[in-house]
């Protein structure tokens, strides 16, 4: 499967941002899905993980109420929803598929795309 993260952008602190990632060559509905963010210079961090149908989410405590995951299978795309965003969330936004739900490292995932770049001003 290949994968497509945009929503990216500049945003002011307080703000919300939908990112989207799409899904092509195979049926997002196979994967678990999840989405991680890269400081530069730093590892992939995990930001949040969903279930094949949307009734498992998962999240970093550092996005807990603040950021939210959601699958549309139908449509072969996976979103997350972030609001009140602070200028620590400025990173690049990776989207991943991965067999399994207990995955909060990228490696665990078999499958990710291109990043998009979130920066949030002061």
């Amino acid at each position: 499967v290949q994968l497509q993260a945009s929503g990216g952008g500049l945003v002011q602190a307080g703000g919300s941002l939908r990112l989207s990632c799409a899904a092509s060559g195979r049926a997002v509905s196979s994967y678990y899905m999840g989405w991680f963010r890269q400081y530069p210079g730093k590892e992939h961090e995990f930001v949040a993980s969903i279930s094949h149908s949307g009734g498992r989410t998962r999240y970093a405590d550092s996005v807990r109420g603040r950021f939210t995951i959601s699958r549309d299978n139908a449509k072969n795309t996976v979103y997350l929803e972030m609001s009140n965003l602070r200028p620590e969330d400025t990173a690049v936004y990776y989207c991943a598929a991965g067999p399994r739900e207990l995955a909060y490292t990228l490696t665990d995932y078999d499958h990710w795309g291109q990043g998009t770049q979130v920066t949030v001003s002061s």
